[in-house]
């Protein structure tokens, strides 16, 4: 299925938002939904910004915006946080918590914990520098396509364990 996010430079700024816990799939379809509807009117500066949204792994809702056109100023990024902080508020999950990290497992099950017990997985093996974790931290859409998902040892994630 072809992601909105598909149609935007890879060097659109995006905004990654990593919930503390998969989505349902009917809140992953009211998530993609609600950002979709808030980026087609998302506007800086009274001038509209090309902008897309999108829920990836059920889990992670990533804004979009292609400032080629126009930049997102303080303001409208503010409005994306609020929208942000609103959502979350609304279904019961939050999108904000920094010291939570999601990597996959050796089947390919995404999961998400807190520093610590992602420090203690690490500490017994269950993680290893081989292991997949995701980068929330990436700044533009072809980042996200290429360096999301990376092995721990080529990410910060390493400073963490």
């Amino acid at each position: 299925m072809a992601s909105p996010l598909d149609k935007l430079s890879p060097e659109s700024r995006i905004w990654i938002y990593g919930a503390e816990r998969a989505l349902t799939r009917d809140e992953t379809a009211t998530v993609r939904k609600r950002a979709q509807e808030f980026v087609s009117q998302w506007s800086s500066h009274q001038q509209a910004l090309t902008s897309a949204a999108d829920v990836l792994h059920n889990r992670f809702l990533v804004l979009a915006v292609d400032e080629t056109q126009a930049e997102a100023s303080g303001c409208s990024i503010d409005g994306s946080v609020n929208f942000v902080k609103a959502l979350g508020a609304e279904i019961g999950v939050d999108f904000f918590n920094r010291m939570r990290f999601s990597y996959r497992d050796a089947e390919g099950k995404i999961h998400t914990v807190g520093r610590e017990e992602f420090k203690l997985l690490y500490a017994q093996g269950q993680l290893g520098n081989e292991s997949i974790v995701f980068d929330p931290l990436v700044k533009e859409l072809g980042e996200l396509r290429q360096i999301f998902e990376r092995p721990l040892e080529d990410s910060w994630h390493s400073r963490m364990v």
